[in-house]
């Protein structure tokens, strides 16, 4: 990668870093010292992590890498923000203090440029999707989370290791679009934030979508450990222009 001109913002979701699949991770770091590096702004929104059992785990290896690289940026000026995902909505202040990144709650609105842009994970727009909706609302519940975190660190990933399996059995079954974002959730995005354009997510579905004037930007997750690879991100400039890149 050549040095790229500042941005005023990066986006990227959906990495899924896991110690398993090291071609990805080397390519998250890449990104960092290449291109977040050279940013104002990068912005995590969610799965950045394969899954997040608590911020008890912050001493794993592997973690510590991922935390190492991201707090690097972090400290030599780029501000690092995180917005949870449905596999590490866990991360916690600990996470946020050791990495050097500032915790967001969804939906959150950034301007620049004269362009109001609203950002989500994307999976709480998936709302034709009742059995996850269900779901998500029982492990976002903060009772739910303080019983869970008060489980030994080994117990709880044994839990994520079994609905992580249950979940890739029930995909299997499912049509993409009762998997996909709804156009009544992503309307209510619109309207909540007052928005004209929504980044997420989640769907593994890059693409750009414009209905009225508006336009939702659907960012790719990255894979370089398996067929098809792939992963990419997006670019905000000062002036609200957008662009979207693709690592191959």
């Amino acid at each position: 990668m050549s040095t790229p001109a500042r941005a005023f913002a990066l986006f990227i979701s959906d990495l899924h870093l896991q110690a398993s699949h090291p071609r990805t991770a080397e390519a998250f770091y890449r990104f960092l010292a290449e291109r977040a590096a050279h940013a104002e702004r990068l912005y995590l929104l969610g799965d950045i992590f394969e899954y997040w059992a608590g911020d008890d785990d912050l001493a794993e290896p592997f973690h510590q890498q991922i935390i190492g690289a991201i707090r690097a940026v972090s400290a030599d000026g780029t501000r690092v923000y995180w917005l949870a995902g449905n596999r590490d909505f866990l991360v916690g202040p600990g996470f946020a203090e050791a990495a050097g990144v500032e915790l967001l709650e969804e939906p959150h609105l950034i301007e620049t440029g004269g362009r109001r842009i609203a950002l989500v994970h994307g999976d709480a727009q998936c709302t034709a999707d009742l059995k996850y909706m269900a779901f998500r609302a029982q492990v976002r519940d903060r009772e739910w989370q303080q019983q869970f975190l008060g489980m030994p660190l080994a117990q709880r990933k044994a839990i994520i290791a079994g609905l992580r399996e249950g979940s890739r059995e029930a995909q299997q079954g499912q049509a993409y679009e009762i998997m996909d974002v709804t156009p009544e959730a992503v309307d209510a995005v619109f309207a909540r934030t007052g928005a004209e354009v929504v980044i997420h997510g989640h769907t593994h579905r890059p693409a750009v979508h414009e209905t009225g004037g508006k336009l939702r930007y659907v960012l790719p997750d990255w894979e370089l450990d398996q067929e098809p690879l792939r992963g990419g991100w997006i670019e905000l400039a000062a002036d609200g222009s957008i662009t979207t890149h693709s690592l191959s």
